[in-house]
């Protein structure tokens, strides 16, 4: 007999000690605090977060998180609660100025997830990076409705259907108004049960683990997505879900960059300052 399907609650460290790690729990009750037996621990000298700061509790098909008297309080999307029912891209802050999580859930068939207490944090990135499987003719695209969901600095975008196209222009289906970017940059797909990424600026721009995939390919667990080789840089974590990384030798390189379009600009007569856009999802949540 078929099992009903289990909610997985997703717990994605956007800043803090953690940032960068996701939990995944099954639980129906999840503790948060500096406390050894809590299911999300933060280090015992970050004294902004209480011992037992808070919970998530499921109801139902719903979760609520509720303060248990913490010290500095419990935060959803800047907005202090005592208790609160949760949805899906909720931003969760543990004390006003504290690590900061986002929240998502995702319905799948029951599994048992392990719990990982973050008492040391592991890198989910992988030894060896696969090299992205070469497509010997185009997978055909249509609609279906499948889920995506993309985190790009501290918010978490959903979408239900695919495909998407996500670019810099206001065409796109997701906007990142990033300048190495086409209006146009790349499509997001699914089929035959594989998402797949599509190349639409025709310049070999979009890699997979640094390799360029042509005019398309599929996505597996801990790919590396990079839109074009001065970022933005996503990893598929699986199940529909894009984190976007950062690597401090491109940032070095985005600073050098920077330095030398700046030297330019003073050498040429009547030239003004042009600063790259900040992030669309960085300013809403401003």
């Amino acid at each position: 007999m078929k099992t009903p399907p289990a909610i997985v609650v997703q717990i994605v460290h956007i800043f803090g000690p953690h940032k960068g790690n996701i939990q995944e729990f099954t639980n129906d009750t999840i503790t948060i605090g500096r406390h050894p037996s809590c299911h999300v621990r933060f280090p015992a000298d970050l004294t902004a977060v209480s011992r037992k700061h808070a919970e998530i509790v499921r109801e139902g098909n719903r979760f609520k998180i509720l303060d248990k008297n913490s010290t500095n309080g419990t935060y959803i999307n800047g907005k202090k609660v005592s208790e609160a029912f949760l949805k899906d891209g909720d931003v969760i802050a543990f004390a006003e100025t504290g690590p900061k999580v986002s929240f998502l859930t995702q319905m799948q068939e029951s599994r048992v997830v392990a719990e990982q207490p973050l008492g040391t944090p592991e890198s989910k990135q992988p030894a060896a990076a696969p090299v992205p499987e070469p497509e010997t003719e185009e997978v055909p695209i249509g609609n279906v409705r499948m889920p995506l969901v993309v985190q790009y600095g501290p918010t978490l975008r959903s979408f239900k259907e695919l495909p998407i196209v996500i670019g810099k222009g206001s065409r796109s289906d997701l906007v990142l108004p990033h300048e190495a970017l086409c209006d146009r940059h790349v499509q997001i797909f699914f089929w035959q049960g594989r998402y797949y990424v599509k190349d639409l600026t025709g310049q070999r721009a979009v890699r997979i683990n640094q390799s360029p995939i042509g005019v398309q390919a599929p996505l597996n667990p801990d790919d590396e997505l990079s839109l074009s080789p001065q970022g933005p840089t996503f990893r598929f974590l699986g199940e529909g879900r894009l984190m976007e990384v950062e690597h401090p030798d491109r940032e070095e390189e985005r600073s050098a960059a920077g330095k030398e379009h700046q030297a330019k600009q003073e050498s040429t007569p009547g030239a003004s300052d042009s600063k790259p856009s900040p992030s669309l999802f960085k300013r809403f949540f401003q």
